[in-house]
């Protein structure tokens, strides 16, 4: 949520800044919610002002000893009067409580022009795309035809966008994310954490999924108000909800192994193929919680920590900055991933890290107390993927496949995979 202050003092420069996001900031609708308001509040504030005097009266009329009853019916005019005001005051604070809640945030400086991911801006490239001297398959055909990937019996058993893996593919997968997880606890720092697959809905609202993107979540039917969780960016960030962090503990840097789940309310018939977009799939997520004078430092130490796991696995992949109009929405700067796919013949997204600075902390009042001035301030927060497990594996497969579909195990995984170097058909 942006600041109240920025909105009163720098709408103009507000609303331009959003356009690059391709938000239309509705100036004219702000400044009448802000001149109700105003008005009101001050209507309100001489009500109260004027009970308290007579309030007051009534007592000095009493020590004299005069009848008080004119008084008394005035007050109670006045009461009656103060809470159609505070009503009236409160259902235009919702008003702009609601308006403000749907403005997204504003886009940090470094963030190019751009209508969609065609003008993200490529910042660098890193390995070598590799040339086979066959014909490549696509990670589909590849675990189909070895016997590790079964889309046909998860959709049998769930439906569509779900996958089912068995015997070294599935070790594969799995030691995907212990050595992505083992990598940035033992080498960067994280503290390994783990978190509830469901959360409220003040969680989603407090990152931003909620209320604007409620029909990518996956509601659970109950009593109670759960959702499942899109990544573990929303339980693991909300941990600083309606808290005070001591400054000397900062940064909070936690590493998160988690299922995740999507609706992909918006991308029916993209991606479909395969594991590359799928409703649940697995992941690691980086979040840090860091003062505002080092989140763009933090932004560029955690992408380097989601770079340090595609360089150890020896997979091409380059960088972009995502333009105004591909960035999100509570984001204010995002580097993505992109990983190269040779059964795609392109770059496709593996990882999104993001700086949110104050936005999400406003939203969710989390904040730390600074040493010098005693007071409490807004955190910023940061995120990204470290990486999306799935994806990866589909980098590993086409990568690292051998002309018999047969699949090489990647140097730094051989650890985890108890003796399998090559994963082929039995």
């Amino acid at each position: 949520m942006l600041e109240a202050k920025l909105l009163r003092t720098q709408l103009d420069d507000v609303a331009a800044k959003l356009k690059i996001k391709g938000f239309t900031l509705e100036k004219d609708k702000y400044i009448s919610l802000e001149a109700e308001r105003k008005q009101i509040q001050t209507q309100t504030e001489t009500l109260q002002n004027e009970r308290n005097q007579k309030s007051k009266a009534i007592g000095q009329a009493k020590a004299k000893g005069e009848d008080v009853q004119a008084i008394l019916d005035e007050v109670s005019g006045l009461g009656d009067k103060l809470k159609a005001k505070q009503d009236e005051l409160e259902a235009v604070q919702l008003r702009m409580q609601l308006f403000t809640e749907s403005i997204p945030n504003v886009p940090h400086a470094d963030v190019p022009l751009g209508k969609d991911e065609t003008d993200n801006i490529e910042v660098s490239q890193w390995g070598e795309i590799k040339k086979f001297d066959f014909d490549v398959k696509d990670h589909v055909e590849l675990g189909e035809n070895m016997g590790g990937l079964s889309f046909e019996n998860a959709a049998k058993i769930t439906g569509s966008r779900f996958a089912i893996m068995q015997g070294p593919l599935a070790r594969l997968h799995r030691a995907l994310a212990q050595f992505m997880i083992d990598t940035q606890t033992d080498k960067h720092g994280y503290t390994e954490i783990n978190v509830p697959l469901m959360v409220n809905s003040e969680s989603l609202f407090g990152t931003g999924q909620l209320p604007k993107f409620a029909e990518d979540q996956f509601k659970v039917e109950s009593d109670k108000d759960l959702w499942l969780i899109p990544t573990a960016e929303v339980p693991v960030t909300n941990i600083a909800r309606d808290a005070i962090i001591p400054d000397e503990q900062l940064p909070k840097k936690y590493a998160c192994y988690s299922v995740c789940f999507r609706s992909e309310a918006g991308s029916y018939g993209k991606d479909t193929r395969g594991m590359f977009r799928q409703h649940q799939f697995e992941k690691i997520e980086l979040v840090q919680m860091v003062k505002p004078e080092n989140s763009y430092a933090a932004l560029e130490e955690l992408t380097g920590h989601a770079e340090v796991i595609l360089q150890s696995l020896q997979l091409p992949y380059r960088k972009v900055i995502l333009c105004g109009g591909d960035l999100g929405f509570s984001s204010a700067k995002t580097y993505d991933l992109e990983v190269w796919l040779p059964g795609q013949e392109r770059y496709r997204e593996i990882s999104s890290c993001s700086n949110f600075e104050s936005f999400q902390a406003r939203r969710m009042q989390a904040r730390y107390r600074d040493l010098a001035t005693g007071k409490p301030e807004y955190l910023h927060t940061l995120n990204g993927s470290g990486l999306a497990v799935g994806r990866t594996l589909i980098a590993v497969m086409e990568n690292y496949q051998n002309a018999d579909g047969s699949i090489n195990v990647p140097e730094v995984l051989l650890p985890y995979m108890g003796g399998h170097k090559v994963i082929k058909k039995p």
